[in-house]
């Protein structure tokens, strides 16, 4: 006889949608298939495996974010809430009070939107060693619509006193901040996106550190500080401005709180522009935490480049890395822009 609950299970089990399956074929145009794995649930499979303090939570996502492979490995440290983000969140922060390092992950317009109050007051004002691991965020939702776009967490998230707000590039630079994170004192807000955005990082950069940023390309003409998803096609940009005998350098401002001040202050130094770039509303995100800098630095041209203040449209994500030049050949425009 079939079990009708694992008929169920197997009915709700999304991993094709958002892990780059059959119906999910480009990131950003790039083929799925040629896409790195959402590793999240392995990483931390064996990072428990030598680490006892470690257990994950997530809310009716298990599949989305790939820790069911945490699951397989460790049953007895994972805890599935359903549709219900603010009580995993405060369960969250009770875990870490009783001496454990709990990683919560759910989709950012769920966690650092929804669950705004608890993070702030359950998890960050005790300063509890809470991961919120937020993925699918910015407009990689697509056909989702408002409601699953995530474009003002970074804003939400960065006002929160003693929050480390933090994005991954790709997946190397996620697991190297996972396993950052494990000694690092107070709550942690871990900004994905897809989980299988294109390597950046062939490994681990050395000496990483929350609140210092990562030069990748050196230049002189403009810096494009870039986070997240962005870095990827910032770095793409650099490449076709070369071509027209521009010198972009790009920074990866992978810590949006605390903001790593020096480099930007370096950038209005020793270069001719700034232009920030983010898969975040304009408004409260990088762009906003950089220009709070630049007000005690040189003055120098400077441009925020992200999603305007509006509610994005309906579609594929790619269609909306376009429409909103948030990709390669978007980027290498506003910079042209930029610098008249």
């Amino acid at each position: 006889m079939t079990d009708p609950s694992k008929d169920n299970a197997s009915a709700q089990d999304q991993s094709e949608l958002f892990t780059g399956g059959k119906r999910a074929r480009t990131v950003k145009g790039t083929p799925a298939k040629s896409m790195p794995a959402f590793t999240l649930g392995e990483d931390l499979a064996a990072l428990a495996d030598r680490d006892e303090r470690i257990v994950v939570l997530t809310a009716d996502l298990a599949s989305a974010n790939r820790t069911v492979e945490f699951r397989d490995r460790h049953p007895g440290r994972f805890f599935d809430f359903g549709i219900a983000e603010k009580n995993m969140v405060t369960a969250a922060a009770g875990m870490a009070a009783s001496g454990q390092i709990p990683f919560a992950a759910t989709f950012a317009s769920f966690l650092g939107i929804l669950a705004a109050e608890q993070i702030r007051t359950d998890c960050a004002y005790p300063n509890l060693p809470v991961r919120l691991v937020a993925h699918h965020s910015g407009i990689s939702m697509g056909f989702y619509g408002t409601s699953h776009h995530a474009l003002e967490d970074l804003s939400m998230m960065r006002t929160i006193a003693g929050l480390t707000v933090v994005s991954a590039t790709d997946a190397t630079l996620l697991r190297t901040i996972v396993a950052a994170s494990l000694d690092h004192p107070g709550a942690i807000y871990m900004r994905l996106g897809r989980g299988r955005d294109p390597d950046v990082y062939e490994r681990a950069p050395d000496g990483f550190a929350f609140g210092k940023a990562i030069r990748l390309r050196e230049g002189s003409d403009l810096t494009i500080i870039a986070t997240g998803a962005e870095v990827h096609p910032a770095l793409q940009a650099a490449d076709r401005l070369a071509a027209d005998g521009i010198s972009a350098r790009v920074v990866d401002m992978h810590t949006i709180s605390p903001l790593d001040g020096e480099a930007v202050a370096a950038a209005a130094a020793e270069t001719g522009a700034i232009l920030t770039v983010e898969e975040h509303n304009v408004t409260g995100g990088l762009g906003s935490a950089v220009a709070e800098i630049l007000v005690d630095c040189d003055r120098v041209p400077f441009a925020r480049h992200g999603v305007p203040d509006e509610f994005a449209p309906v579609g594929p994500p790619a269609a909306l890395y376009a429409h909103y030049r948030l990709d390669a050949a978007g980027i290498a425009a506003r910079a042209r822009e930029l610098l008249g």
